[in-house]
């Protein structure tokens, strides 16, 4: 049998058990809401050098600060990460490749 056989196979087999019930309980996780304010003064930095910092807009820096709009996605990971553990954040970001 071929490669593309098989792989095709190998789904239609996952797809019965995710149908029948049979598959294991995933876990999502849920990043919690993040008081921006709060974590950017905990980081020492205004807006504009938070916002450079992590690679956020100024104007999208406030509008979440003033709840006109709120992170989502790939956004709120970070922000998640970054009120975790900040220096891990900037290191990563300021490494040499």
């Amino acid at each position: 049998m071929t490669a593309a056989f098989n792989s095709i196979k190998r789904g239609l087999k996952q797809a019965i058990k995710h149908a029948s019930g049979r598959t294991q309980a995933i876990v999502i996780h849920r990043p919690h809401l993040i008081d921006l304010k709060a974590l950017r003064q905990k980081c020492g930095m205004t807006q504009e050098q938070f916002a450079a910092q992590f690679g956020f807009s100024t104007a999208t820096l406030r509008h979440w600060e003033r709840g006109d709009r709120s992170p989502r996605g790939a956004s709120l990971v970070l922000l998640n990460v970054i009120d975790h553990n900040p220096g891990a954040v900037i290191a990563a970001l300021t490494a040499k490749r």
